[in-house]
């Protein structure tokens, strides 16, 4: 249905004469056009009846006639690549979808032949309503009679719209006769009567008739007659124009009428000066307001409909507009600085440049605007640059006068009889308007290309970095206003108030906020108040608490974006910025730390004191919340001063009553306790803040508001309080930074929010959703990831570290109860306790509903383990409703995937699978595996399941049965036995492949292994005579060692390993590493730790005297290192010789600490992988292996290569070692985070979505010495280039690791999967030595600040 036909015309006229019935009522009573506009904009969101007008309905079914089938075709298209992978995502199919359908023929087609005929249905119903209004007319000639003599009674010009007036057709000739009645020479009594015979005639005629150019200038010189009824009447004649002509005929009438105000304005008949002020109830001034407001009402509307006309339209509105205001007296002119232009009277009118705004609001204008701006019209933008600069330094003449500025504006406004404006009043109107118009300019680029000016009075020209620092000067330099019953009125057009807006609006803008704010000038500007009164100078600021809150919330909006913060920091030119200059930070923090501590004698006694420390805490806050912020805010402290208020705050928060349920708000707790505890929830968000980085986080612990700070976040998240995405995604880094800690851990624990999440995730697995009706079943999930459980999942992943699961699991044993009921709920990780409740309240998920209502018991993490995991006993199976789906939950995420020739086909094999994993995720942390494995026999649960999960026989056991649950076992149980980097051990898939044989792996239900899991050993590289190889070694075997010898080893050692990275292995590189070593634990200047004497105990030592944890780990490694060709027989008795030797060598190197967190409870928590890394290195021996850890234990890069090493250590802080936080955590891993910021800002980016922290996973990595994650070939290169180069080569390794796995990071971030992958997934393809020029590079940048750090852990609170 490509053309309409005439009936069509009719049916769309009648259905588009019901639709305007029926919403009369809404259009007539809007307040005006632009509001009626935006009703039929929004009908289809506010009129329920939308869908069933005839219309509508008509509409839809010609869409669908005429593009239905290109939207079909499209879909069908894009269906099908999404099936190859080429497009993923339902938005991504209704965008491609909808761009392909606009782009077609048949598209532009329809919407042609649409607009053709509504133009013609709606000219059609116009005319129709014109030929009624008529017949009216003369059906009662006495009405029209009574309407002519009192029409025009109302004194505005523009009152009445067109749907009130009555229309009298006339012919040419009719037309050029009432022209001809029309010209000035005509007497008076003529012209009257053709007047009044002209405003009744459609305007769409006479503006379409011959005679409308003569007619035109008739009409303009009437507007100067005289006799005022002539301007009168052709205004209200314009009026109705505006009001019922389309913009292509309207133009020439609004441009007649600039041209009229332009030639007055100029004429000597125009005397108005601003000295003399304004009396707006004087005739002639009242004419003249009328006149410009009439073009400003026009100038408002036209933008919505000017776009569907040709540019030179728009161009004749802009060019006669911008001519009119330009108008001004010749330079030389007597009156010329006196002269009331036309600016001023259009700022009476629109006082905020409304008209302006909606002229730049579309490009399609805007670039018209700024054009002509640039070429013809500058003047105006200079003029009201002067205006501004006048205003300022009147503003600034009344302060330096020792006086406080009244407003001229607020006298006006506060007599409502007064209709007269004075000549201050009059420059202050015209400053808002000139404001408000050069606020609008700098947000375009184009805008800005305008600046800088040349003023006439001034020698240098004003640039943009100028006007804003002018803009902010006007923040504490504008007049103060009384409390009066005006006051909020007042403040609308304060300087402040509209300098505010307009800063808030760049900030806002990026490009606008790089060029306009983002300059030392506009801080320092800011800055003002804030350092006078920290050096004390005297101050004559108008409201100085008001300026402060106002300088810190911009302040606050440039810190939170990336390029604010990093002018804050270092200022605008960050490469040549010292680390001690005085940048805006340095200002913030000292005098942030001054209100603290009240030391600020001006605001003593304020009433909103709290506000403004709050509004500049939270300045702070946007800084330190990121690594490089909290860097440059260490030294001051802050985090010690906000805790010290804290501690104050809460001693008199205790004394507020309990508020009473039922009772008044106001009587149960007084105003000054509300204020007192509202002040208290923003000290608490502000420490709570630090926990955004590592660092962060071990300040926190210092300041001993931990566990309050976890309590106020739980309280929040519970009531629900709406947060934006951005701080949602903080709410879940700081989580993640918690769960990292020991102390972030148990706080967690106790604050409750560990319960409440695995009261959801059980809600969800065994229960479904809140909406869900009990007695609808659940469907079989076939996507990879269920939505309804994810989110929890990932919170869950994210508080699995090992320090969590130490301090939660250690020592926990598991119940297995006889009988478990339906209605039991977990209430713990491993401990059961019986909820005595029906099981409707299973479906309450919410964190309120099952914390604050239903939970009775202490939930955590064990009973998770029981009840999913260790599913031992048929008690435990039969009280889960969805036994497969919660089991494997516990195993393992993935669903079984069917593979089909190229395309992969989900097949769920179980009743349900379930898109979690949880075991396979904890096993990825070697030291909790081990925890697991030696408290609960993971493994044997795990293959006894495997054996039950055979077929029956006549001659016994028979397969396996391959299902969902035994394939998952069967990944886990080969993961947890096996250790090896991505090229020594194969992992079973989760895939059935097509034919005989869909599940080739082979299952087994005891140990050892099948051999087709190891991968063959990679054989060693032949060894071949190397110069520089030879050279390393004579350098390190030289009993001389000259100036300058550590440097020229690590650069000899550099360029091996970028050319043969091969041949440093086995002996050699054991022989590298125990030479250079020795020579470094002999030198004082490398020495870094003071170690006493120790004499090993005797090599024939049992494994007795190890914990259980060690001797498993004893085990592993030795496997492992067999498999390596690493090891002989008995290889194990070595090992435990080197662990029990260290753990006593170290023990002479600790200190007794009194703590409940079980970390500290002497033994390191975990096993010594770093030791048993060495071991292998060493080849088994022993006593070599000791001696080199012995030396090792001297040199810094101890403190960060073997994390026993500094475990409980008197070489740390007592606070430092309390907080039970490695350096690791708090120096290498933030520092990674610093860097990955500022290196990979999309990689860093990805982490912040995910709510993820690279710093979790760094310790991760760094804790198990990369063991599962690399090769043992690169494992060995780690180790050695962290000794040879460095302990910052740690960090710089984690660098290369995550720009090595960049993209996959990008993809598993979008996949809502990247915690899994980043835990569970080897580095492929990762190589030390193809990443050594780029450490290289980081350490030309960053070893400086990163060494200093490292060696700054044994200082208190760094």
């Amino acid at each position: 249905m490509s053309h309409f036909t005439s009936e069509d015309e009719a049916l769309l006229q009648s259905m588009l004469r019901q639709l305007l019935q029926s919403v009369k009522e809404k259009i007539t009573g809007a307040p005006s056009v632009e509001r009626a506009e935006e009703i039929l904009l929004h009908l289809e969101e506010t009129d329920e009846n939308f869908h069933n007008y005839e219309f509508v309905k008509y509409l839809r079914q010609y869409i669908n006639n005429t593009v239905g089938s290109v939207i079909e075709e499209e879909t069908e298209k894009c269906t099908s690549a999404q099936n190859q992978g080429e497009v993923s995502g339902y938005d991504t199919l209704v965008q491609h979808v909808t761009k392909k359908t606009r782009e077609s023929k048949e598209y532009r087609e329809m919407m042609h032949a649409l607009k053709n005929v509504m133009m013609v249905v709606v000219e059609s119903l116009i005319n129709k309503f014109e030929e009624d209004r008529m017949c009216n007319m003369e059906l009662d000639s006495k009405t029209k009679k009574e309407r002519r003599s009192g029409y025009y009674t109302d004194n505005c010009s523009d009152s009445d719209s067109s749907f009130n007036q009555s229309y009298t057709f006339m012919s040419q000739e009719q037309l050029q006769l009432l022209v001809e009645r029309l010209d000035p020479i005509q007497p008076k009594e003529v012209r009257q009567e053709a007047l009044q015979t002209l405003c009744f005639a459609p305007p769409s005629d006479i503006l379409n008739s011959e005679s409308w150019p003569n007619l035109r200038k008739h009409l303009t010189m009437s507007l100067s007659d005289a006799d005022a009824t002539f301007s009168e009447k052709i205004l209200r004649f314009y009026a109705k124009t505006f009001s019922s002509s389309p913009f292509n005929m309207t133009r020439e009438v609004y441009t007649s009428l600039a041209k009229h105000l332009e030639l007055y304005f100029l004429s000597g008949e125009y005397s108005l000066r601003i000295s003399a002020g304004l009396d707006v109830s004087n005739t002639d001034v009242n004419r003249l307001l009328k006149k410009v407001r009439l073009l400003n009402e026009y100038q408002k509307e036209a933008p919505s409909s000017w776009i569907r006309h040709p540019e030179k339209y728009m161009e004749e509105v802009v060019e006669s507009t911008l001519s009119l205001l330009s108008v001004k007296h010749e330079p030389n002119h007597p009156a010329s600085p006196d002269f009331l232009s036309p600016v001023h009277f259009l700022a009476l009118l629109d006082i905020k440049a409304v008209w302006f705004k909606k002229w730049t609001h579309a490009y399609y204008s805007r670039t018209v605007v700024l054009r002509l701006l640039e070429k013809k019209y500058k003047s105006l933008i200079n003029a009201a640059v002067q205006q501004c600069l006048d205003y300022f330094e009147f503003c600034k003449a009344a302060v330096n006068k020792n006086s406080r500025v009244n407003d001229f504006s607020q006298q006006h406004c506060s007599d409502k009889q007064n209709f007269s404006y004075t000549g201050p009043e009059l420059q202050y109107v015209y400053f808002v308007h000139s404001l408000c118009l050069l606020g609008r300019l700098l947000i375009y680029k184009q805008g800005r290309n305008l600046f800088p000016v040349q003023l006439k009075n001034k020698k240098d020209s004003v640039s943009i970095t100028d006007l804003l620092v002018l803009f902010t000067q006007l923040i504490y330099y504008s007049p103060s206003y009384p409390k009066t019953a005006l006051a909020e009125h007042a403040d609308t057009y304060s300087p402040a108030s509209l300098v505010m807006e307009i800063l808030q609006v760049f900030c806002d803008q990026t490009g606008c906020a790089v060029e306009c704010l983002y300059t030392d000038a506009v801080i320092d500007a800011l800055l003002h108040p804030v350092q006078s009164l920290l050096s004390g100078t005297e101050v004559y600021i108008n409201c100085l608490e008001t300026t402060l809150i106002d300088v810190a919330d911009i302040l606050a909006r440039i810190a939170a974006v990336e390029d604010g913060l990093s002018l804050l920091l270092y200022g605008e030119n960050e490469k040549t910025a010292k680390e001690d200059s005085p940048t805006a930070v340095h200002v913030i923090v000292q005098f942030t730390k001054k209100l603290l501590h009240d030391d600020i004698s001006l605001l003593s006694g304020s009433e909103i004191l709290p506000v403004v420390k709050g509004a500049f805490i939270f300045v702070c806050r946007q800084m330190y919340r990121t690594c490089e912020g909290l860097q440059m805010l260490i030294r001051y402290g802050l985090h010690e001063s906000i805790g010290e208020a804290w501690k104050k705050t809460s001693l008199l928060s205790e004394r507020v009553p309990t508020p009473v349920t039922g009772a008044d708000s106001t009587s149960s707790i007084s105003l000054e306790s509300k204020n007192i505890l509202l002040w208290e929830e923003t000290l608490l968000d502000a420490l709570l803040n630090f926990s955004a980085t590592p660092k962060g986080l071990f300040l926190l612990h210092s300041t001993g508001a931990m566990n309050d700070c976890v309590n106020f976040m739980f309280s929040s998240l519970s009531k629900k309080i709406q947060t934006n995405e951005y701080e949602e995604f903080g709410n879940r880094v700081i989580v993640t930074q918690m769960a990292t800690t020991p102390t972030g851990a148990v706080a967690l624990q106790s604050s409750g929010f560990i319960k409440a999440l695995v009261t959801e995730l059980w809600a969800l697995l065994e229960c479904g959703k809140d909406d869900l009706r009990v007695t609808q079943p659940k469907s079989t999930p076939v996507d990879t990831i269920d939505q309804s459980c994810q989110k929890s999942f990932l919170t869950l992943i994210n508080l699995l570290t090992y320090p969590a699961v130490f301090e939660l699991l250690s020592k926990q044993d598991i119940p297995n109860k006889p009988m478990y009921s339906l209605r039991e709920v977990p209430t713990d990780i491993i401990k059961m306790e019986q909820m005595n409740r029906g099981p409707s309240a299973c479906l309450h998920s919410s964190f309120e509903r099952f914390y604050s209502t239903h939970m009775q018991g202490n939930l955590a993490w064990k009973d998770i383990i029981d009840r999913l995991i260790i599913l031992n006993s048929e008690a435990k199976i039969r009280s889960l409703f969805s036994y497969e789906q919660s089991h494997i939950f516990g195993l393992s995420q993935l669903p079984l995937v069917l593979s089909l020739g190229t395309t992969e086909k989900r097949l769920a094999l179980s009743s349900s699978v379930s898109p979690v994993r949880l075991l396979n995720v904890l096993c990825c942390e070697l030291n909790t595996l081990l925890l697991l494995e030696t408290q609960y026999k993971v493994s044997q649960v795990l293959l006894t399941a495997q054996e039950e999960n055979v077929t029956e026989t006549s001659e016994g056991p028979g397969d396996f049965i391959i299902d969902g649950l035994s394939v998952e076992r069967n990944h886990v149980l080969v993961r947890i036995n096996l250790i090896g980097g991505p090229q020594e051990r194969i992992l079973p898939l989760r895939v059935l492949d097509k034919g005989s044989d869909p599940y080739p792996w082979p299952m087994f239900s005891s140990f050892p292994l099948p051999k087709c899991y190891l991968a063959e050993v990679p054989r060693k590289a032949e060894f071949r005579q190397d110069k520089d190889l030879d050279k390393l070694l004579s350098l390190l075997k030289s009993p001389d060692k000259q100036t300058g010898w550590t440097e020229i080893c690590r650069k000899q050692f550099c360029k091996v390993m970028k050319a043969r990275p091969d041949i440093i292995s086995g002996t050699i590189l054991a022989e590298l590493i125990e030479k250079f070593v020795s020579h470094l634990s002999e030198s004082h200047l490398d020495c870094y730790f003071s170690t006493g004497n120790y004499k090993a105990v005797d090599a024939d030592v049992t494994n007795e005297s190890l914990s259980s944890v060690q001797q498993l780990g004893v085990e592993m490694t030795v496997r492992y290192g067999k498999y390596l060709n690493l090891l002989k027989e008995h290889a194990e008795n070595g090992l435990c010789f080197v662990l029990m030797n260290c753990e006593k060598f170290l023990k002479q190197q600790q200190r007794t600490v009194v703590s409940s967190l079980c970390c500290l409870q002497e033994r390191y928590a975990g096993y010594d992988w770093f030791a048993s890394s060495v071991f292998l290195m060493m080849s088994g021996d022993g006593e070599k292996t000791l001696a080199f850890l012995q030396r090792f234990s001297r040199l810094l890069v101890s403190a960060f290569l073997w994390l026993p090493r500094l475990h409980i250590s008197m070489h740390l802080p007592v606070t430092t070692v309390e907080s039970g936080i490695h350096p690791v955590y708090f120096c290498s891993a933030h520092h990674i985070e610093m860097l990955l910021k500022a290196e990979l800002p999309l990689v860093f980016s990805a982490f912040h979505m995910a709510g993820f922290t690279s710093s979790q996973i760094c310790l991760q990595w760094i804790t198990q010495c990369f063991w599962n994650y690399m090769d043992w070939s690169e494992i060995c290169h780690y180790i050695a280039i962290c000794i040879f180069l460095g302990p910052d080569y740690q960090i710089y390794m984690c660098i290369s690791v995550f720009r090595h796995l960049q993209q996959d990071i990008l993809k598993h971030t979008e996949a809502q999967d990247l915690q899994v992958f980043l835990k569970e997934e080897a580095l492929h393809g990762f190589r030390v030595s193809d990443y050594l020029e780029y450490m290289e590079s980081l350490e030309a940048i960053y070893r400086p600040m990163l060494l200093k750090d490292m060696r700054n852990i044994r200082v208190q609170n760094t």
